[in-house]
């Protein structure tokens, strides 16, 4: 009895002395433990995501990959394999399980070290959020104590949502559902069960056990967590079985991109960095909605790349990659060297590397480095006349020997008509549209791929305008007395400079002169010397103040009549934006690029609140910022309909005076003027020596620029001939590259793409303007009804007074330079 009463003193001196020490340990730690607020506000560490406009995913930024998942969306054979290998007693334990710390306990006293293990799924949710990984003593009490106070505040299913969100799977990847992305490329309950249980083994040793980094470590976990699944009665033997035979096939997999916009995508990254800061930008699981579209995106993407395959179809093919081996010396390598040389060539927008296994003389077949093959037809190639240099092209070839041989690396791209021959494209191209009404942005493309080049050319490139600047020119004249109708001289011009000792020529392109002709046409037909001619009638100075009107910096202006022809550099944004002035009606938008930026619990921190052009609003109108308005609604709409006429060009063709614009190319695309009443616009512009060509044009709602050149200054576009491989429907295009014929079928190409989105509307007559009915040859008024009138539009008191009838000649501006 002494002997059981002495045992009963030391148990309860025990008891107490431990329930001293813990809460001595507990009263020492308390001021480090998080607080019952914090448990219950835990956030994950989530990547910002970037959407389109309708939600499609455009990127993922950020050094954690994760994506959060609810816990009744996790298929229940992964959390069965996670709880029979990490902590099968997690439901009936209270953060702590005895069982697991004897077996630490024990280990500790035969090595003499604290081991590894012991630690509930609850213990590990604590050491994730809010401690290191460090094995000492200190560590282990806080991750007990933070354990306890983790299942006091949540209930049981709460904390294995947070821990399988939270844990670390190697390759960045944290949480089940960026581990099923990463390793397999697949949605949660897609997974396999053998995936799974490589999943659920990870954990233990993420850098050292995954199926990447160590495929036989890894299957080796992964036949642990699948026997302790089996143990625990989770899965039957012949699944057991049939998952431990499933081969390991893995590979990294990037974010589940839907859209690719990597240029605009980019664009959102620097911004919200800006803003944020890299820490919240990155790992704070912000969602940014930009004011693009996913379809307008596309279509911009497409029309870049494909029109900068055309360029490059037609000045010829500059040979292939590499030789693997020669047809008539060397043997062909086996299968797996091929595949494994493959590897050492990209896939480039919208090319990939192949080689060539045989040839006929119309048809290649060819491997791509995934192992698959595919024919490569003649219809595909025949294009490919050797390439001499910007301005010569070789003769067409006439079978598959002339073009490659056996064993050449080359690249295809795939199309509605099948596989084709195809070059990274030397040139480069960008599209930017707008919304014309607010600045948003629609559309962004900076190049032919990311890949080969980050520089963002719709935003950054300044490059010469050539005859894009000519609107905002003609927009000056019609606030400086000249009118639709008024006659201009278009004939050479040769001004002597005494300083140099030599003339200034401008001249038209093509060299072709009209004599007077109106300014409507003028415009329209983009006649250089005109637009020297109403540039010395205004003024330089006057000029460069009204085209600042359109968001042009002053200082960067030339001072010279060359800014009559556009030798001032901008870049597709700043003209895009000038161009919207006329397309809302005067106003000076805004552009901008992110719509709304939500939090992680999807609450919206950020919402745009631009500028919008809008005729209609009331000055005390507080829920709309109005834009300035730097022109009248009616310039707006006169050049507008000069630059329509550029499209539908004049005359009459019956009897042989029927004229076209430079875009006459639009009337043979889907998006001419339809049943619904569409109207479009739109200006060409090339620059000397060809290094530059642009296309920028509007419909009601949408705005947009396409620039294409090469990034070397130096380097002009060049010209072709016609391919005699090629009949009249493959080769719409030859001679000297120009805005016209470079610029404006991808201009094309993307609103055929795009318009669908936009609201048909005509462009509405302004009130103030009147409209008469002119004589097409002089300008004056005219009683007749025939194809030598058309009625034109005045500002009041600007239509002209006299008849065509009259005996007086009419006033061409421009006929002695001297006026000027």
């Amino acid at each position: 009895m002494k002997i059981l009463k002495w045992l009963m003193y030391s148990l309860f001196i025990a008891i107490v002395l431990g329930g001293i020490t813990v809460a001595s340990m507990y009263w020492y730690f308390e001021d480090e433990l998080p607080s019952v607020a914090e448990l219950r506000d835990v956030r994950l560490q989530t990547p910002m995501q970037v959407y389109s406009s309708d939600g499609e995913l455009i990127a993922q930024f950020g050094e954690i990959r994760r994506i959060p998942v609810a816990l009744e969306d996790v298929p229940q054979p992964l959390i069965d394999a996670f709880l029979a290998t990490e902590d099968q007693r997690f439901y009936q334990h209270w953060g702590i399980d005895p069982i697991g710390v004897m077996r630490a306990f024990v280990d500790l006293v035969v090595t003499g070290e604290i081991q590894g293990g012991g630690s509930t799924i609850t213990q590990q949710l604590a050491r994730n959020f809010y401690l290191t990984f460090e094995q000492t003593w200190t560590r282990k009490i806080k991750e007990a104590f933070i354990a306890l106070r983790l299942e006091s505040e949540l209930e049981k299913d709460e904390i294995l949502e947070l821990y399988l969100n939270k844990i670390t799977f190697g390759h960045r990847a944290h949480g089940v559902g960026a581990a099923a992305q990463v390793y397999y490329g697949k949605e949660l309950q897609d997974l396999t069960l053998a995936q799974m249980a490589m999943i659920a083994g990870l954990p233990k040793a993420p850098s050292t056990m995954n199926p990447i980094s160590n495929p036989a470590r890894a299957e080796e976990r992964r036949a642990v967590v699948l026997g302790r699944m089996l143990a625990e009665d989770k899965i039957t033997e012949a699944d057991y079985q049939a998952a431990l035979a499933e081969p390991i096939r893995t590979r990294l997999h990037g974010a589940e991109v839907t859209m690719s916009a990597p240029y605009l995508a980019e664009m959102v990254r620097a911004e919200m960095v800006a803003r944020y800061g890299e820490e919240t930008a990155y790992n704070s699981g912000l969602k940014v909605y930009v004011t693009a579209s996913a379809q307008q995106q596309r279509a911009a993407q497409k029309a870049v790349q494909n029109n900068l395959h055309n360029y490059d179809e037609r000045h010829g093919f500059r040979g292939v990659e590499a030789q693997l081996w020669q047809a008539e010396s060397d043997s062909m390598p086996a299968r797996e060297e091929l595949l494994e040389q493959l590897e050492n060539f990209e896939r480039i927008g919208l090319t990939l590397p192949a080689v060539v296994l045989a040839t006929t003389e119309q048809d290649a077949q060819l491997l791509f480095a995934d192992g698959t093959e595919a024919t490569l037809p003649w219809a595909g190639m025949a294009w490919a006349r050797p390439y001499i240099n910007p301005e010569r092209q070789g003769n067409a070839p006439s079978t598959v020997a002339d073009i490659f041989t056996v064993g050449a690396v080359v690249r295809v791209r795939e199309t509605d008509k099948g596989w084709r021959l195809a070059q990274v494209p030397e040139p480069s191209a960008a599209v930017v549209a707008l919304r014309p009404n607010d600045g948003g942005i629609a559309a962004a493309v900076g190049g032919y791929s990311f890949k080969v080049s980050q520089y963002n050319r719709a935003v950054q490139a300044e490059r010469q305008v050539g005859s894009n600047i000519k609107p905002f020119i003609y927009s000056a004249a019609l606030d400086n007395g000249f009118t639709l109708a008024t006659l201009v001289n278009d004939a050479p011009i040769n001004q002597w400079n005494p300083g140099s000792g030599i003339a200034w020529r401008p001249r038209n392109s093509p060299d072709v002169y009209d004599g007077p002709i109106r300014v409507r046409q003028a415009l329209a037909k983009s006649k250089n010397v005109v637009s020297v001619r109403l540039l010395r009638a205004m003024g330089i100075e006057t000029v460069v103040q009204h085209l600042t009107k359109f968001g042009f910096d002053y200082d960067e202006l030339p001072r010279n009549e060359s800014l009559s022809l556009g030798s001032s550099s901008m870049t597709p944004l700043e003209v895009a934006r000038g161009y919207a002035v006329f397309a809302n009606g005067g106003y000076l938008v805004e552009p901008y690029f992110i719509e709304r930026i939500v939090d992680d619990s999807d609450t919206e921190i950020y919402r745009a609140r631009p500028k919008v052009a809008c005729i209609e609003c009331e000055p005390e109108d507080r829920d709309v910022v109005q834009a300035p308005q730097v022109i009248s609604e009616q310039n707006a709409f006169l050049v507008t309909q000069a630059m329509n006429s550029a499209v539908w060009g004049g005359g009459s063709w019956a009897h042989k005076t029927g004229w076209n614009g430079t875009a006459w190319r639009i009337q043979r695309s889907d998006i001419i003027i339809d049943k619904a009443g569409r109207n479009i616009v739109g200006k060409t512009g090339t620059t000397n020596d060809v290094k530059d060509t642009w296309f920028s044009g509007y419909v009601s709602g949408l705005v947009a620029t396409g620039w294409v050149g090469f990034d070397n200054l130096e380097r002009a576009l060049g010209s072709t001939t016609m391919n005699s491989n090629l009949d009249s429907s493959e080769q719409a295009i030859s001679g000297t590259e120009a805005g016209a014929k470079t610029a404006l079928p991808m201009w094309i190409e993307f609103m055929e793409g795009a318009i669908s989105q936009v609201a048909a509307e005509p462009f509405e007559v302004p009130p103030g303007l009147v409209m008469a009915r002119i004589d097409l040859a002089t300008g004056k008024l005219s009683r007749a009804n025939d194809y030598t009138t058309r009625f034109e539009y005045f500002l009041p008191g600007t239509a002209p007074k006299e008849y065509v009838d009259d005996k007086s000649s009419p006033t061409v501006f421009g006929d002695d330079d001297s006026i000027f």
